[in-house]
């Protein structure tokens, strides 16, 4: 986690969040969403993160991220700044194979490998400064107005998420 350190006061949380907190308190896909200099919005689903982001790779790391105790958790921080990544179909294609033949029943540490094994397939993300990244997250985290973030709990939510992914697949 070298060169980490400035901003590990960015806290990864399980699921996703209305905003993140003081602390960041976010997932790691909403984190990666704000070192890639997006605005901040909730990541229910892959399909939220803008077209430069691989969805074989988000996908992994959400399901790490989700499935991680708090501790690991924080050990995806380094990955942020390198999930927006997206290139051919084809090379998509090999990640998604690479990931699925990788992870079959997967601990969090051969999910860490799999997802630096995918990351080494095909285009790499572009470089982000760290200072550009802890500027963001400072940005984020300074228009917070809670200490801690909001999960992505809330039934209306829940049923707004739903109705999305009942009008895409039919759409």
């Amino acid at each position: 986690m070298d060169g980490f350190d400035h901003i590990l006061n960015w806290k990864l949380k399980e699921g996703s969040h209305r905003f993140p907190g003081k602390d960041g308190g976010t997932c790691i896909n909403e984190a990666a969403l704000v070192a890639a200099g997006f605005e901040y919005r909730p990541i229910r689903r892959v399909e939220n993160m803008p077209e430069c982001f691989s969805r074989p790779i988000c996908h992994l790391a959400m399901q790490l991220n989700d499935s991680a105790r708090e501790a690991e958790r924080q050990r995806l921080l380094p990955f942020v700044t390198r999930l927006a990544c997206a290139d051919t179909p084809e090379i998509e294609r090999e990640r998604a194979s690479y990931i699925e033949a990788h992870t079959p029943m997967f601990s969090f540490e051969e999910g860490l490998q799999a997802l630096e094994g995918a990351l080494a397939i095909g285009r790499q993300a572009d470089p982000l400064g760290l200072d550009a990244v802890k500027v963001r997250f400072e940005a984020a985290q300074g228009q917070a107005t809670r200490t801690t973030s909001v999960p992505d709990r809330h039934l209306l939510f829940k049923a707004k998420g739903w109705f999305e992914s009942v009008s895409e697949a039919i759409g």
